[in-house]
């Protein structure tokens, strides 16, 4: 008998997706300025950039504070409200525990060799990323466009972004 003869033993499919080149598009809007919040969209942005995927990064609301700089280096972990840390909810208003909390997601990263936010989207812009902030969001916060780290291209709005966008996968964060 082959692989083929019996269903449980059926090749994996992987898929082909051609040669180097790629016209495909991929855009994270970036939502929420905590640790927890601005790593999945940059771990997904490095993953598409490694598979040539053009890759843009929108920051609105709070995930401006990964580009502002004077909140980008000191982003938190809170364990509050956020029932997916099993902790029980009542240690979050203990004073000193998003401290805490913070440090040792801190520490895990650092773990993993994950860079901090602020050197990973430097590092996602050497790789040829586009990071874009809300204008909306920027105008509602009252931040000049001289507070947001240099890599960031642009101040654009939502009518820009969409045009951008366009054909690309959209992954809100």
């Amino acid at each position: 008998m082959t692989i083929t003869d019996h269903p449980s033993k059926a090749a994996a499919l992987v898929p082909d997706f051609g040669d180097e080149e790629t016209d495909r598009k991929m855009c994270f809007i970036c939502s929420k300025g905590t640790l927890d919040m601005a790593y999945p969209a940059l771990i997904m942005a490095n993953g598409a950039l490694t598979e040539g995927v053009e890759t843009h990064i929108f920051f609105t609301f709070w995930g401006l504070d990964m580009i502002t700089k004077k909140t980008m280096h000191d982003l938190k972990f809170t364990i509050l409200g956020n029932p997916a840390t099993h902790m029980p909810q009542g240690l979050g208003g203990i004073p000193g525990m998003t401290a805490m909390a913070t440090k040792m997601m801190k520490k895990q990263i650092a773990e993993l060799d994950v860079p901090e936010v602020p050197e990973f989207l430097e590092m996602l812009s050497d790789m040829g990323a586009h990071l874009w902030a809300c204008r909306m969001s920027v105008d509602m916060m009252d931040l000049d466009e001289d507070e947001l780290m240099d890599r960031v291209e642009d101040v654009i709005n939502v009518s820009e972004f969409i045009e951008l966008s366009n054909d690309a996968q959209i992954v809100f964060v």
